[in-house]
């Protein structure tokens, strides 16, 4: 893997009606022909995004998306599907062609969703009244507009600087180990190559887990689950931390050191990605379920399911062995997540290595919103095998 996934990329969404250049803005901050650039309004149909490198910002991926003031049934279905963007966005581009009730709208969707805004007016190169509504603009929302001409690429760097501005506080600072671990620390990672295991590679969280220790001067050690006790002996001293596969955690628990920690790689990734105190809130209440209860489990990858898939297999195995084989579980995969969560008495994500973390703690602000308690596979699992108590989280 040579490029920074998109799940750990800035997500920059340009917003605004149809006809107002997001396209062209897309194009003129990209550098490049991303989308599709015609006067015919409603030419972007689906979100574009393209991954780049913005210095000093760093890794981000731009989003163009369907104007929201598309119309008729596929109009419609095109402005939610902008509307399900903001899940998703780090930073709002808001394109404004006047001061009027759309953009105040969206303005208004974007606040709620805790989204940092950028205000611009573009086509300075062809409007008479750009001074004016910049004004207007800044009149009613207390903030300065950037002036931009996406057509003749000026002011870029306007927009840039902006978005610094309004970069979370967090955004660069979070890291998968957090501070469990610093430099010279040895760090032994169990790892299953069972058939959910890609031949010839790692799998995601693996590989970015590796990474940051190496970048943290730690000593990584790694293993399969049948050779740990052989690696445990072949250390001059017990690890520091120890990261396992969740369904491993029964079989590492057993067999290590008494002064090394334990988590798994989902264990990790839930405070990575998302909010661990409400996924161990969240764990504590599969105690409350009943053969009755509706469980939802959500999976952020889409593929075909394997014999003994995690998310289709083991955990609802483990759920029914201590619920009652008459648990109801459903499952969801991708960006497919009901938008009504009432039925479900609980639900588990899966580790979301490929979903950006506003995206995961937009999916826990709706779950809360409608009181249903949120988990996801590696706390449910350390609950289901008795030992969330005694992991690190």
């Amino acid at each position: 893997m040579n490029h920074t996934p998109n799940s750990n990329r800035l997500h920059i969404a340009v917003f605004g009606r149809r006809n107002s250049g997001k396209s062209s803005l897309i194009n003129a901050l990209t550098g490049q022909d991303t989308s599709l650039v015609s006067a015919t309004p409603g030419t972007t149909t689906d979100p574009v995004a393209k991954a780049m490198e913005v210095y000093p910002l760093g890794p981000c991926l731009f989003i163009d998306t369907p104007g929201f003031d598309d119309e008729g049934e596929l109009g419609r279905m095109r402005v939610e599907r902008t509307r399900k963007m903001m899940e998703k966005t780090d930073i709002a581009l808001l394109l404004f062609e006047d001061d009027g009730t759309p953009e105040r709208q969206w303005m208004e969707l974007l606040r709620e969703h805790d989204i940092p805004v950028v205000l611009i007016v573009n086509k300075k190169d062809v409007r008479q009244d750009v001074d004016s509504l910049a004004l207007r603009i800044e009149e009613k929302y207390g903030q300065v507009p950037v002036v931009v001409s996406a057509g003749e690429k000026s002011g870029m760097q306007g927009i840039f600087d902006a978005i610094l501005a309004k970069l979370p506080e967090d955004f660069a600072e979070r890291t998968i180990t957090g501070n469990r671990v610093g430099e010279g620390d040895v760090v032994l990672l169990v790892m299953p190559q069972d058939i959910q295991a890609p031949k010839g590679r790692l799998i995601l969280p693996q590989v970015q887990t590796i990474r940051e220790l190496l970048d943290k001067k730690c000593i990584v050690v790694s293993c399969t689950t049948d050779r740990l006790s052989d690696s445990l002996q072949a250390l001059a001293r017990p690890p520091r931390l120890i990261i396992t596969d969740s369904q491993a955690f029964p079989i590492v628990y057993r067999q290590k050191p008494a002064e090394s920690s334990l988590t798994s790689f989902s264990v990790l990734f839930a405070a990575y990605k998302g909010d661990i105190e409400a996924f161990a809130e969240g764990a504590s209440t599969i105690a409350l379920l009943t053969p009755q209860s509706r469980v939802l489990i959500a999976e952020a990858c889409t593929h075909a399911p394997l014999t003994e898939d995690i998310g289709t297999v083991k955990i609802p195995r483990l759920l029914r062995k201590r619920i009652g084989e008459e648990l109801q579980i459903d499952f969801v995969s991708g960006n497919d997540f009901p938008h009504d969560l009432s039925r479900y008495n609980l639900i588990i994500h899966c580790g979301a290595c490929m979903f950006n973390r506003k995206y995961v703690l937009s999916r826990i602000a709706q779950a809360r919103a409608q009181h249903i308690p949120i988990t996801n596979y590696g706390m449910a699992i350390a609950y289901l095998t008795g030992i969330l108590d005694k992991i690190v989280w």
